[in-house]
């Protein structure tokens, strides 16, 4: 969503000068430092309700890269030759985000990318209003402290990893420099209701319109593509469920979260594409007409292309004693597009795999400290192939954080793929190298 920037400024101008508070709203999350592995808000709020406040924040991000790259290229397809990949700064990425608490338990938060790979202007990721308590309604207590409902353009809350990835300018909760190999996010248009029973458990349902904007086309008049290929005729929803277990004994915390996603017939469904930013690595594996970071803005990342019918689990076990802590992935996906036999693989959708494993020990006063290591493999089945590609990452990090607002972090990477057919640019591909990232959040 683009916006007009005079009348972005006009606008910010007029909100500045009508009311700022550097106060933290009702059931959010902390930009800084502090937001570190802050999953789902829960419903007892540390802030009590004074009027109408705005909360303007930030994250900015900056990253020098020193990676080097390889394939087995095919001299006859200049498509497999890769760009000259040296040393450099990356573009810096930038957020804004207005947090704005309209009353007692009702919040609305607007998040704007002010600059990144795949949009270099300003560009409106989103926004959404939560209602976690009904003063219209003399605040029952039973929504008050059992209920929440999510209602905008939003960040779907699907799996417990896009709560750690790096967003634009916000890399403050990543200890890594880049998300997950197949990288599940997107923003939908739709709601989400929760349910928080005990203190310990969270259940949530949620509804989008399965695109990653507005889309008002009847499709019930589609035309057939061929014989034996599905079309598009409908434009069915989203539907989101979530289950999650988060439990804390002295020094230990335990949780653990199960997710779905299921999309039976969506015209572009996003879901493995949706980010809007961009990967950590710029121009790895990359052919050597990359002339800039915008049209490939997804470099060392895999999309198994589920574009128009798709159904994915994940699990994600996260453990912290101290200052150790392990966060997993373990997610099953499956799809296809619009243009695929529905009986192509045995009678099944294209089925893809991922599994992700972060061990990470903060120390020093305030866990100001940390190293981390991970690894990350992806299976999955692409569009015409006979044989699945397998795609396989590890990493080892190191950050400090001077004051809770900055972090400093580095990270080696090795990253490999396997299986995938001669003239694509990610046969025998690898990479490999350091990058180092320098954040701001607040």
């Amino acid at each position: 969503m683009r916006t007009n920037f005079k009348l972005f400024t006009l606008l910010t101008a007029l909100l500045i000068s009508y009311s700022i508070h550097a106060q933290k709203t009702q059931y959010s999350r902390a930009a800084s430092q502090t937001g570190i592995n802050v999953f789902e808000p829960g419903k007892v709020s540390e802030v009590d309700f004074d009027g109408l406040k705005l909360q303007i924040g930030g994250n900015f991000r900056q990253s020098f890269q020193m990676l080097k790259h390889e394939n087995i290229e095919l001299t006859s397809d200049a498509n497999t030759k890769l760009y000259p990949l040296g040393n450099g700064f990356n573009l810096a990425a930038a957020n804004l985000n207005f947090d704005v608490q309209l009353d007692d338990g009702i919040r609305m938060y607007l998040e704007n990318y002010m600059a990144s790979r795949h949009h270099n202007e300003f560009w409106v990721k989103g926004g959404y209003i939560q209602i976690d308590k009904l003063p219209m309604f003399n605040n029952p207590t039973w929504f008050s402290d059992y209920v929440r409902v999510k209602i905008g353009h939003m960040e779907i809350n699907y799996g417990d990893s896009h709560f750690r990835r790096s967003d634009g300018g916000n890399a403050m909760y990543n200890p890594f420099i880049e998300n997950n190999i197949m990288d599940a996010f997107a923003t939908e248009i739709g709601g989400e209701v929760y349910l928080f029973p005990t203190k310990d458990i969270m259940l949530m349902a949620g509804l989008t319109n399965g695109l990653i904007k507005n889309n008002i086309q009847d499709y019930s008049q589609a035309p057939v593509v061929a014989p034996g290929i599905d079309s598009i005729t409908t434009k069915a929803p989203s539907v989101l469920l979530k289950a999650a277990y988060d439990k804390s004994v002295k020094d230990l915390r335990f949780r653990i979260s199960a997710s779905m996603y299921h999309n039976a017939s969506s015209p572009s469904n996003t879901l493995f594409s949706g980010d809007r930013t961009g990967s950590g690595y710029f121009g790895v594996l990359e052919n050597a007409a990359w002339t800039n970071s915008t049209a490939n803005h997804t470099s060392g990342r895999f999309n198994p292309a589920y574009r128009n019918t798709v159904t994915t689990f994940v699990i994600n076990p996260f453990v912290k004693y101290k200052g150790l802590e392990f966060f997993g992935t373990i997610e099953k996906a499956s799809g296809k597009n619009v243009n695929e036999k529905a009986d192509a693989y045995d009678g099944k959708n294209r089925a893809t795999s991922q599994y992700a494993a972060e061990l990470v020990y903060r120390f020093l006063p305030r866990e100001q400290m940390f190293v981390g290591a991970k690894y990350n493999t992806v299976k999955s089945r692409l569009q015409g192939y006979t044989n699945d590609v397998t795609v396989d990452r590890f990493v080892v990090a190191a950050g400090w954080f001077p004051t809770k607002n900055l972090l400093l972090k580095g990270e080696y990477v090795n990253q490999t793929h396997e299986g995938f057919k001669a003239n694509d640019i990610r046969n025998g591909g690898k990479f490999n190298g350091v990058v180092i990232e320098a954040v701001v959040g607040f």
